[in-house]
């Protein structure tokens, strides 16, 4: 069902590779900015790729891209390959290390019409816009996008784990989680791959912006090269793995509110109108309570931090038109209760707005009511990933930023081009395999 083709990738040249961890990046939408101006000192960071700067953030990394090409600080694969991506890691709190298995590939940026890559939630237009414009002029993709199959037999495990035998990077990353890179070259391996994904249905767990930019990006440029068989604007970079696995990992995303024009007494009024609230003891560890029953969340405002529970009598006024399988989750129920009835933003509104925000870091939440410039934080508990994938069989959406899978990829391990010349490859070869 979902057409995958090995890569070609651009990579650092052998003389940086001992210094990737000096060049990989966190993904755009999770790089703070003390972070991006730290990263942006190294003139060879991959942000220079994925976050550009300037007044024309596109136009500059089309410009970074052809001086690191004719200064040979990133050279081309000769032979397309599978990457395999392992990621190793704990979470708070736990001793062992777990190991999320995946492999970096080419994946055909499918029309969510098409049912081949499903979604499971909303994006935020502007943001969408500034993908579009930075793949048109740039051509390249910076960090893959993270999609899951389903394997419950683990058939390709087997080849990646005889690929980590001999890595090509082996790092530490800015999360703490060792990242591991190797690839596959074999034809035969490869068009097992290919086969096995043929067979699949994806689910997109992360990067919902991002492969919009490239299904937007491949309908504009539609018509051209229509004597080629494989267009490189027709796929997208994606990190895949397998959901039968116990390492995918979704850890909750807060929401934080600027600019609140109620006063915090008419606001906590209001909220009273459709929750039960109680007041939390102490602000700084309300972010560590464990949210058990649905519908309950923390809020954090000035000084003060409250327990927060739906009225079971307001729930039939949530959405009613939703299906019930995306209506009953907990996000669903506070952006329509909160965001919606309380403050009078739309769910269109809410996509665009400018005053809600999203942060996975709990003290960057508190930083930000504390200091006064955040009006208010919601705490929720993180999704289920039978609930990611009820949502995403019923053809509907989530909030935006519902889900936030850990740990994340990284950006600058290596780089896709989408120019047509450097794409080019007798990609049949790893059909013929599989066929007879």
């Amino acid at each position: 069902m979902a057409e995958i083709l090995p890569l070609r990738a651009w990579r650092y040249a052998d003389h940086l590779s001992e210094k990737m961890e000096e060049m990989t990046a966190p993904l755009f939408d999770v790089v703070s900015p003390k972070q991006r101006e730290l990263l942006y000192q190294n003139p060879y960071n991959s942000i220079h790729l994925s976050v550009p700067k300037g007044e024309d953030p596109a136009q500059t990394a089309q410009n970074t891209l052809s001086l690191w090409k004719k200064e040979g600080i990133i050279v081309q694969d000769s032979l397309p390959g599978i990457y395999v991506y392992y990621q190793y890691f704990r979470l708070p709190g736990e001793t062992i290390e777990r190991c999320r298995k995946g492999f970096i590939a080419q994946i055909k940026a499918y029309e969510w019409e098409e049912k081949q890559i499903l979604r499971h939630e909303n994006t935020i237009v502007s943001a969408v816009n500034d993908r579009v414009e930075l793949l048109k002029k740039s051509k390249i993709q910076a960090s893959p996008t993270h999609g899951l199959y389903d394997d419950p037999d683990f058939q390709l495990e087997k080849y990646m784990d005889r690929a980590m035998e001999a890595p090509l990077y082996e790092i530490e990353d800015y999360q703490g989680v060792r990242e591991v890179l190797a690839v596959i070259h074999d034809n035969e391996i490869i068009s097992k791959f290919v086969s096995l994904l043929a067979q699949k249905q994806i689910i997109l767990a992360d990067g919902h912006h991002r492969i919009e930019g490239s299904i937007a990006l491949k309908n504009e440029w539609r018509e051209a090269f229509p004597d080629r068989k494989w267009k490189a604007h027709d796929f997208h970079l994606m990190y895949l793995t397998n959901s039968s696995s116990d390492d995918l990992k979704i850890l909750p995303t807060h929401r934080l509110f600027y600019d609140l024009t109620l006063s915090q007494d008419e606001f906590m009024l209001r909220l009273s109108e459709w929750f039960f609230i109680k007041k939390f003891p102490d602000a700084e560890e309300i972010g560590l309570y464990a949210f058990h029953r649905p519908w309950t969340y923390g809020l954090l405002i000035g000084e003060e931090s409250y327990f927060l529970e739906l009225k079971p009598e307001k729930f039939p006024l949530i959405e009613p038109n939703l299906p019930e399988v995306v209506r009953k989750l907990d996000l669903t129920v506070l952006h329509d209760a909160v965001f919606h009835f309380v403050l009078g933003l739309s769910r269109e509104e809410q996509r665009q707005s400018s005053q809600i925000k999203y942060e996975r870091n709990f003290s960057r939440c508190l930083s930000e009511v504390r200091s006064g410039s955040a009006s208010f934080a919601l705490f929720t508990r993180e999704l289920e990933m039978s609930q990611v994938l009820e949502v995403c069989r019923s053809g509907e959406l989530m909030p935006q930023k519902s889900t936030y899978f850990y740990p994340k990829t990284l950006s600058g391990l290596l780089f896709a081009s989408i120019d047509q010349e450097e794409f080019d490859f007798p990609y049949d070869a790893f059909f013929r395999k599989h066929q007879g």
